[in-house]
């Protein structure tokens, strides 16, 4: 039977979600607790394949796997989580032979939160701009085996607090799109850059700038959509996730405020 699962995780921790030899990696964890609760024996055995990877430092909220296995009553959320840590499962699938969770995804939806607030009429300019069909080269890391032609569906930029969160929907993405995506809206956004400039940056063949990512720690996988497949999720898992992550919340505010107390108190020395 094949199964997909949907998986969230804390990539703080982690090289990246593709297993690499040496480094603790998303997937080398999820490959050792599926083997140990003997669901599969190898990812190759199993058709292993997971809807994307994420870079060193990157979160997700719904990231896709699917594999093959002779076990599914144990392919389960919570008997899976009981071997993982920051690293979730929280709905599974019945999925048919050939899913592809890479290749038959719909799209993909990804939220990068920046630090600060930004000139709200230049970012809805921006957004308006970068939206449809286009050769996006100048905002990725090259790749020569995939075109850099990609179809953003929606982007939307908002203020929540003092942060300005970014959410993005495409077809499929670049290597380093979002984060590079996200650097450019912060450019526009501050004055650095203009609208005219991110005209040139969408026609790369008259016009190269290279781009730094922004930082990894502000991006979320947040859905990979597929159609006719129907998600149980599984409550328990869920919850679990939810009080983790609520101690963590917690522990870390108290860390951010402790932060702030010590910068501002160099400051006034």
């Amino acid at each position: 039977m094949r199964i997909a699962l949907k998986v969230a995780y804390i990539g703080t921790d982690y090289h990246g979600s593709q297993v690499q030899p040496d480094v603790k990696t998303i997937e080398g964890e999820i490959f050792r607790a599926l083997h140990e609760l003997n669901i599969i024996k190898n990812p190759h055995e199993a058709n292993y394949i997971a809807a994307g990877r994420t870079d060193k430092g990157v979160h997700a909220l719904g990231q896709v796997i699917a594999f093959d296995t002779d076990n599914p009553d144990v392919a389960i959320p919570r008997a899976i989580n009981s071997r993982l840590r920051n690293i979730w499962t929280w709905a599974r699938a019945e999925v048919h032979s050939g899913f592809d969770p890479r290749r038959d995804a719909r799209y993909r939806e990804y939220r990068y939160i920046l630090y600060g607030k930004y000139n709200s009429a230049s970012l809805r300019k921006a957004s308006r701009l970068l939206k449809g069909i286009h050769n996006f080269s100048n905002f990725a890391t090259p790749d020569k085996e995939r075109t850099c032609v990609c179809m953003i569906e929606k982007i939307e930029l908002h203020a929540k607090r003092e942060f300005t969160v970014l959410d993005i929907r495409a077809d499929r993405f670049l290597w380093h799109m979002v984060r590079k995506i996200a650097t450019a809206l912060k450019m526009v956004g501050c004055g650095a850059r203009d609208i005219s400039w991110l005209e040139q940056m969408l026609d790369p063949a008259q016009f190269t700038e290279g781009l730094e990512p922004a930082p990894a720690y502000g991006l979320i996988l947040k859905n990979v959509e597929y159609e006719n497949i129907t998600w149980n999720e599984d409550t328990y898992a869920m919850k679990v996730m939810s009080d983790n992550l609520e101690e963590q919340f917690l522990r870390h505010g108290v860390m951010a405020e402790m932060l702030k107390e010590l910068k501002e108190s160099m400051t006034g020395l």
